[in-house]
């Protein structure tokens, strides 16, 4: 458990509500001694009944350590105002800010991590990435490994892979989602009832992310399912005709140019 210090979470979002969750949920912090910063009025009057105890403010108080969670276009401000307010760590997961730009924001002597999360965080299986800037050892790592891993797994990668990772990672969710939409419309015009449509599409992602998490490699779950000339083997060979699989190769690849751009 973090004690005797004092750790500010600058923007109260998804993200930034997903990582108090998490981390009380851990017992990483306790409660008193978090505080988020958040601007609107109504979003902190729903922090403050989801947290009790934790503190929802509008300005940045004293602090020792800083989570930036705010759009990337307040990230390098959002840095300053917690640099000014004492902390000596900032980490931030504001997509596609920079630790060159994250650096030059905190100053001298204060450590930054960069670090990107993703959506699954919201329910404690997210897949984050972190980074270190110029000032960052081991200890900070450390830290930050202890904030990002209350919502799911870290990984330390050099910052020129942060734009692929954001690639898979990232964005990732939003292409699974639209697999799932596409196959729900699918099973709608053969004719199954949209509701039980909806429900066989969510069960299916259920079942199989479960079948992946032991480590099984995809392509042999795939073979397990795929008869020869069967029903799901017809469906593969569409698939294949239509090119999906170059398809996903080039949408990784618009959203790693993408991110690369933001950067």
């Amino acid at each position: 458990m973090v004690t005797g210090t004092r750790l500010v979470i600058i923007g109260g979002g998804n993200m930034g509500g997903a990582l108090v969750g998490g981390l009380l949920a851990a017992g990483t912090v306790e409660a008193g001694s978090v505080t988020v910063v958040e601007l609107l009025a109504g979003r902190r009057a729903q922090l403050e009944q989801q947290f009790d105890g934790v503190s929802v403010v509008d300005e940045v108080p004293p602090c020792e350590h800083a989570v930036i969670a705010t759009k990337p276009t307040g990230a390098a401000d959002a840095t300053r105002n917690a640099v000014a307010a004492g902390a000596q760590r900032v980490l931030s997961i504001a997509a596609g800010v920079t630790t060159a730009t994250l650096d030059e924001a905190a100053g001298d002597g204060v450590a930054v991590i960069r670090a990107m999360p993703n959506l699954a965080a919201l329910v404690g299986k997210g897949s984050a990435a972190i980074t270190p800037g110029a000032l960052a050892v081991e200890a900070d790592l450390a830290w930050a490994e202890s904030v990002l891993g209350a919502v799911g797994t870290v990984a330390r990668l050099p910052e020129p892979l942060f734009d692929a990772f954001t690639a898979v990672a990232g964005s990732g969710p939003a292409y699974l989602f639209a697999v799932a939409e596409m196959l729900t419309e699918a099973a709608v015009l053969v004719e199954l009832p949209q509701e039980l449509a909806a429900d066989v599409v969510r069960q299916l992602f259920a079942g199989v992310a479960l079948m992946l998490a032991d480590g099984t490699d995809p392509g042999r779950l795939r073979e397990m399912v795929t008869s020869p000339a069967g029903t799901t083997a017809a469906g593969l060979q569409i698939l294949d005709e239509r090119d999906v699989r170059s398809a996903f190769v080039a949408a990784v690849a618009a959203a790693t140019a993408r991110s690369r751009e933001l950067g």
